[in-house]
């Protein structure tokens, strides 16, 4: 194992044992933020400093087998136990360098999923509806609650804009290799000379942001204008001034929602996704910071990339990130996103891996 790699794991006991002491006061559940916070490094802490004991335990096996090799009558037995641990050490060794990966703090929380139609017209809010209805599919296969917060629809079907809210554990961790640029290639239904067109939507994967931990928007620097809905919901929501749009008038952001009869509720989501845009813009603010330094394969998040094309004629899904093609449309278009999403994450892996081997990024026990 490399020193760094090492060096390293060796704080990670120590900071267990900090852990216990601090988790074991009297008073530690005083502060429940800070109690949880606590209690969810003590987790991660603990799963590493286990791993690692197994490792150099796994070590002292090795070299005791080693000293065994001079004794005649266990020579045999000490050469088989050797190629059993020196095969598996790699492989352990593997594991505590994914362990020490640095995390994204947002992987655990909720996502909204914003899908704009682009270039294609009518073509382009047609496939932001076959968008909308994917994730909704991924969300029900995962478990997940969704529910859309905002809808613009298109003149002829689908959306020009809309929002989806994904509820569940995780889902930001793996919907938001989802932003960028989604490109389609098919015969529209209005086309009579049966000519493929290429369409585009743009997907914006944002964190919902922690309440207890949220941007802090000033009263002051909002302007609040109720409307009239204009989605589906039967006479009472066209009558009433229910659907709410906030705008943060120092970056010019804006959110709305529609989804709910009541202004009170849909206020309230629109200020979610509100603050939930601001910490995307000052993510990606920081992002690009970093970028300056190293290039990222995958979390570059910018939306004017081209990150996906989804070709019907020939049944093909291709994500140009990695290169990866599938001829799996169908399947994918019915929210049979896991073998995308894992090939995402693998390579998400061993770009990190790469950073750690050389030595950068290396995250705090």
């Amino acid at each position: 194992m490399k020193p760094f790699l090492r060096q390293q794991l060796e704080r990670y006991p120590v900071r267990l044992q900090e852990l216990d002491f601090f988790l074991q006061q009297p008073d530690a559940a005083t502060d429940l933020e800070r109690f949880r916070a606590l209690t969810r490094e003590h987790a991660e802490v603990s799963e590493v400093a286990g791993r690692y004991q197994g490792f150099r335990r796994r070590e002292s096996d090795l070299a005791q087998a080693r000293e065994m090799l001079g004794e005649p009558d266990m020579a045999e037995m000490a050469r088989e136990e050797i190629a059993a641990i020196e095969a598996e050490l790699p492989a352990l060794e593997e594991e505590l360098q994914i362990l020490l990966l640095p995390r994204d703090p947002d992987d655990g929380r909720n996502v909204f999923l914003e899908i704009r139609a682009g270039t294609g017209g009518d073509e382009s809010a047609l496939f932001a509806g076959d968008l909308l209805r994917m994730y909704i599919r991924y969300a029900e296969r995962q478990g997940w609650r969704s529910e859309v917060v905002s809808e613009s629809p298109g003149e002829v079907g689908g959306f020009k804009e809309v929002v989806l809210r994904v509820v569940g554990e995780g889902a930001f961790g793996k919907l938001k290799f989802e932003s960028g640029g989604h490109r389609v290639q098919r015969v529209p239904a209005t086309e009579t000379q049966g000519r493929i067109h290429t369409s585009a939507c743009t997907v914006a994967a944002l964190a919902e942001p922690d309440e207890a931990q949220a941007v802090q928007i000033n009263p002051a620097d909002l302007r609040i204008d109720t409307f009239r809905a204009s989605g589906a919901g039967g006479q009472h929501i066209n009558k009433t001034d229910s659907a709410v749009r906030v705008t943060h008038i120092p970056t010019g952001i804006v959110a709305e929602c529609q989804d709910d009869r009541s202004q009170h509720r849909n206020r309230a989501k629109a200020l979610q996704v509100l603050a939930a845009r601001i910490q995307e813009q000052e993510r990606s603010e920081r992002e690009a910071r970093e970028a300056a330094t190293r290039k990222g394969l995958i979390g570059s998040g910018e939306r004017s990339d081209r990150i996906r094309t989804y070709n019907f004629p020939q049944g093909r899904i291709t994500d140009h990130r990695i290169n990866l093609t599938l001829y799996k449309l169908t399947f994918v278009m019915e929210g049979e996103l896991d073998e995308l999403i894992e090939a995402l994450l693998l390579a998400q892996k061993a770009e990190q891996l790469q950073q750690l081997e050389a030595g950068l990024g290396a995250p705090a026990a």
